[in-house]
C-alpha cells in the first residue's frame, strides 16, 4: 500500500507543476493583451496632430482643434445601490483641424468611458459615454473624467455625481 501511495504523491505533485506551469503561461500569455489599443492597423496619422509650440517662435494656435462640450457635469440624482447608469457627455470640434481624442480615463474602476477613435473634422460632433456601476457605494458620489485630445490645452475635465442610496431606504 506505501507503494501506491508514493505513486499518488507523484502524480499529486506532477498535477500541481502542471497546473502552476499553465496558470503562468495564461498570466504571462494575456499580459499583451492588455495594452492593446484595439486593432493593430487602426492608426491615425501623425499629420493630424499639431502642436502650437514650435522653435520658431511662430504660434499657430488658432489652427488646432477645439473640444467645446454641451455640459461637462451631469448629476444623476438618487440611485439604488447596485444600478449601472449611463449619459453621453455630447461635444463639437470647434476649431479648424481634426480632432483626436487620445484617451479618456477616470478616477474610479466603476466609471467606465467609451470614446470615438476616429478623427472628428471641423463642426464635426461627437460623444463620450460614461457608465457608472453603484455596486457597493453609499452616499454621494463624485467620479471625475480626463478626455485627453491634441487640443490646446490638452486635457478636459467631465464630472459625474449621484446619491447612492440602499435598497431599502426611501429614494
Amino acid at each position: 500500500m506505501k507503494k501506491n501511495t508514493g505513486i499518488q504523491q507523484i502524480f499529486l505533485t506532477m498535477r500541481i507543476k502542471f497546473f502552476h506551469l499553465l496558470l503562468l503561461a495564461i498570466v504571462f500569455g494575456s499580459l499583451p493583451a492588455c495594452n492593446s489599443g484595439g486593432d493593430k492597423n487602426e492608426k491615425i496619422s501623425t499629420d493630424l496632430v499639431k502642436n502650437p509650440n514650435t522653435a520658431s517662435g511662430v504660434n499657430n494656435s488658432g489652427q488646432l482643434p477645439a473640444l467645446k462640450f454641451e455640459e461637462t457635469e451631469h448629476d444623476f440624482g438618487k440611485l439604488i445601490d447596485g444600478e449601472t447608469v449611463s449619459y453621453e457627455f455630447q461635444f463639437t470640434n470647434s476649431g479648424k483641424s481634426d480632432l483626436i481624442i487620445v484617451d479618456v480615463s477616470t478616477s474610479c474602476g466603476c466609471t467606465v468611458p467609451s470614446f470615438p477613435k476616429t478623427p472628428i473634422h471641423p463642426g464635426g460632433k461627437g460623444a463620450i459615454k460614461v457608465s457608472y456601476n453603484s455596486t457597493g457605494k453609499h452616499g454621494f458620489q463624485a467620479k471625475n473624467v480626463l478626455v485627453v485630445a491634441n487640443t490646446q490645452p490638452n486635457t478636459t475635465l467631465l464630472r459625474i455625481k449621484a446619491q447612492v442610496v440602499s435598497p431599502n431606504s426611501d429614494k
